[in-house]
């Protein structure tokens, strides 16, 4: 008995003394990253796994940060990290546009158009990532740790023009960071 107390005392000993070991050899490699992740291939003829999460775990992912903010379970900002509402979320996910239209055969009248355009979890195709990253210099183990998470949608012109990826909104994973934000845009 005595010597199994001492085997698990000895393994605490060198648990403890590993991990002291790995946070000195941790360095930051970067304090604030933010990159887009494509999480729907863009190309068919990619392995699925490339640029992917197969479907039902992309849209359970984009399902459950929509319901969170639209539920009001998770504060989300807007682009310059200012706290918005789920009535605002609703208001970003419907675009209405009213347009005047002509008809292409005689008379030629006007005619008025509503387009009603719903942004569905479905739809999103990359996500925005606001990270932390630290490497262990021995071994070049990357620790991330997520501080924000924005779904990106992709913006189209009238003419089916691409114009580039944005984000809908931000939440944030880390509730310091959202403090040492909120003090920082404050001020």
């Amino acid at each position: 008995m005595k010597t199994f107390v001492r085997l698990i005392l000895l393994l605490s000993v060198i648990t403890l003394v590993s991990c002291k070991n790995e946070s000195k050899n941790n360095v930051v490699l970067a304090k604030k990253i933010q990159y887009d992740v494509s999480i729907k291939s863009p190309d068919s003829n990619y392995d699925w796994w490339i640029q992917n999460l197969v479907g039902p775990e992309r849209e359970r992912f984009t399902e459950l940060i929509f319901d969170a903010v639209l539920s009001n379970k998770i504060q989300a900002y807007d682009y310059f990290n200012k706290p918005i509402s789920a009535n605002d979320i609703n208001k970003i996910l419907y675009d209405t546009t009213y347009t005047v239209l002509q008809r292409d055969y005689p008379p030629f009248e006007e005619y008025d158009t509503l387009y009603v355009k719903q942004i569905r979890p479905v739809d999103i195709e990359r996500i925005r990532f606001l990270e932390e990253w630290k490497i262990d210099t021995t071994s070049l183990q990357v620790e991330k740790k997520v501080f924000g998470i924005a779904p990106i949608i992709k913006e189209v012109d009238d003419n089916g023009n691409f114009r580039g990826w944005y984000p809908l909104f931000w939440i944030y994973t880390d509730k310091e960071f959202t403090k040492q934000m909120s003090k920082a845009y404050s001020k």
